[in-house]
């Protein structure tokens, strides 16, 4: 059997292959991107970016209604997203094997909440497999196929951060190649009207009931006895942990953590004289195991909150406390826009004019920090647009007059378009600024329907963006590179003052991809450098001032040539050197 490492998603990516998945659909997001990206690799299997969650789980359900192995990837909000198909399949059922890839993001590493997948799952009656390892990765994404078609369910594989981006040794199996299974036309089953669903509900709880019964020895559930005096009840990452502090301790590793397997835990609980669960972020398997009537220490001295570690256990347990070592001291380093990142032209003409944004989710939810301190709203996508057409059918027209939306090209394509249809439709005078970058940025530079590529880096159609606003009768629709300071600004200016719906369209590419060019490199004539600190106010990485001088400098290895610090240079001191000069 050979052997690899890999990173969690790409074992998760090599399960599905392996499980003979034929179809899958994702939208990126970070921790749950990398599945795809690699999934998309092997042969034999369709991958493809949607435009949202929703999207990707319907096309999911539709390839295992037709008879194969699908499924879908998203982070945990992504999740929220795809609820309204996800409660309704879990009625439906699945003909070929169903498998939904949530990520959950204990620590907030790159969210805006921490929510736990398993709450949801529990309120859609789905199961829920979590994977501790890299090689679990692999195997329980294969088994949640398996699964799936016996029991006539979608199956959510939980991930985090932690295992979706640390490294294990996998073992490599050959590809199962499961027949298609042939579609029969049942609206009973597939059709969710009224009458129809409440015959599925039934089913839905029968199906339930078998998985409790069936959890006490389904061979991802394992209970390990050493010594009785501890007992541990935990799941994946968690799991790790509790094997390093407590290595003599009885464990009841949980593989399938919703539904839970009642006769197990008590068998269990009954056999130790202390009984510990330890779970990342909701106490869901503790609530749960004490309303059965077993007493049990959980949350009342492990948190809510954040990521779990092997040090916090030992303290909250053992009573132990681990003193840090000198990497654990150092600073954060805040995140920032990159050098060359045209939302930092954007944000700096906002902030000149002295314009609140509206914000949404993605890199430029960073112009709500220093320097810039554009952004003042941001609460999931697509929201950024909704909530200027709140504000102003709350505040009326005058209000919004030094506000605007502003949200990314892939955060538009994602759940955007509908909020500005909704401002069209509701007669709103509001302006919007879709920050077209060609990239869908913080996730890692995925391509979304805007950019005219696939994820199989196909060229494909291109949304175009102007046109869909035209689409929708808005008569106000300016294209306009962001770094063109002075014409952006005269637009900024004449779109929010309008008593009409307006859209401006800030296009210039994100400078990490690989077909951007620089222009060339700035620098700074120290004899003109005057100590104005102008230069500095965008909040450019690449330049600051000598500590000894005072006056500005440039890093070359950092700059991108964007010009936006030699033009908010009122004494003319910095210039750009071009690409082979």
């Amino acid at each position: 059997m050979e052997k690899k490492i890999m990173l969690g998603n790409q074992a998760i990516a090599r399960g599905a292959y392996e499980a003979g998945v034929k179809v899958s659909s994702a939208y990126p997001g970070t921790p749950s991107t990398e599945v795809s990206e690699y999934l998309v690799k092997y042969e034999g299997v369709y991958a493809e970016w949607a435009p949202n969650e929703k999207v990707a789980t319907e096309v999911a359900v539709g390839a295992s209604m037709s008879g194969v192995r699908a499924m879908c990837a998203m982070k945990h909000v992504g999740v929220n997203v795809a609820a309204d198909p996800l409660y309704s399949v879990s009625y439906v059922g699945a003909n070929g094997g169903l498998v939904m890839i949530a990520a959950d993001d204990p620590g907030l590493y790159s969210s805006q909440n921490e929510q736990d997948t398993r709450r949801v799952a529990r309120a859609a009656c789905v199961p829920v497999i979590e994977p501790s390892d890299s090689e679990e990765a692999r195997y329980f994404t294969k088994r949640a196929f398996e699964i799936s078609e016996e029991y006539d369910t979608p199956v959510i594989v939980r991930t985090t951060t932690r295992l979706a981006h640390s490294q294990g040794l996998v073992n490599l199996e050959e590809r199962v190649e499961p027949e298609d299974k042939p579609y029969e036309r049942n609206p009973a089953k597939f059709v969710m009207m009224p009458g129809n669903a409440k015959g599925r509900h039934l089913v839905v709880e029968a199906r339930t009931n078998r998985l409790i019964e069936d959890a006490c020895t389904i061979d991802i559930n394992k209970v390990t006895y050493n010594d009785t005096k501890i007992g541990v009840i935990t799941s994946g990452i968690p799991y790790q942990y509790v094997k390093e502090v407590l290595p003599n301790a009885s464990i009841l590793k949980l593989g399938l953590v919703n539904p839970l397997p009642k006769k197990l835990i008590e068998e269990f609980a009954s056999k130790v004289e202390t009984l510990y669960i330890v779970e990342e972020l909701e106490p869901v398997i503790e609530e749960q195991v004490k309303s059965w009537g077993i007493k049990c220490i959980g949350k009342e001295i492990f948190t809510i909150q954040g990521e779990y570690s092997a040090n916090m256990l030992r303290k909250a347990i053992l009573g132990e406390t681990v003193e840090a070592d000198d990497a654990a001291a150092v600073p954060m380093r805040p995140p920032i826009l990159c050098p060359g990142c045209p939302h930092r032209a954007t944000f700096s003409v906002l902030k000149k004019l002295k314009i609140h944004a509206s914000g949404d989710i993605g890199c430029y939810t960073l112009g709500a920090v220093a320097p810039l301190n554009v952004v003042d709203t941001t609460l999931c996508m697509g929201a950024s647009i909704s909530m200027l057409h709140g504000m102003e059918k709350a505040k009326g027209s005058e209000y919004v007059k030094n506000w605007v939306a502003v949200i990314g090209d892939s955060t538009f394509m994602h759940t955007g378009v509908n909020s500005l249809m909704n401002m069209a439709y509701n007669k709103a005078t509001g302006t919007v600024i879709i920050l077209d970058n060609s990239t869908t940025g913080m996730t890692g530079h995925q391509d979304n329907p805007a950019t005219g590529k696939t994820l199989s880096g196909e060229t494909t159609l291109a949304i175009d963006l102007v046109k869909i606003c035209e689409a929708m009768n808005i008569k106000h629709v300016t294209v306009v590179d962001p770094y063109d300071l002075e014409k952006f600004e005269e637009v900024v200016k004449t779109e929010v003052a309008r008593e009409e719906l307006s859209v401006i369209i800030a296009q210039s590419p994100c400078a990490l991809l690989k077909e951007y060019v620089p222009a060339g490199k700035c620098y700074v004539d120290p004899e003109k450098c005057r100590k104005c600190g102008k230069c500095l106010i965008a909040g450019c990485p690449a330049i600051k001032k000598d500590k000894e001088t005072g006056k500005a400098i440039i890093d070359d290895t950092m700059c991108n040539g964007c010009g936006l610090c030699m033009k908010n240079c009122p004494f003319e001191a910095i210039s750009l050197k071009k690409r082979g000069e």
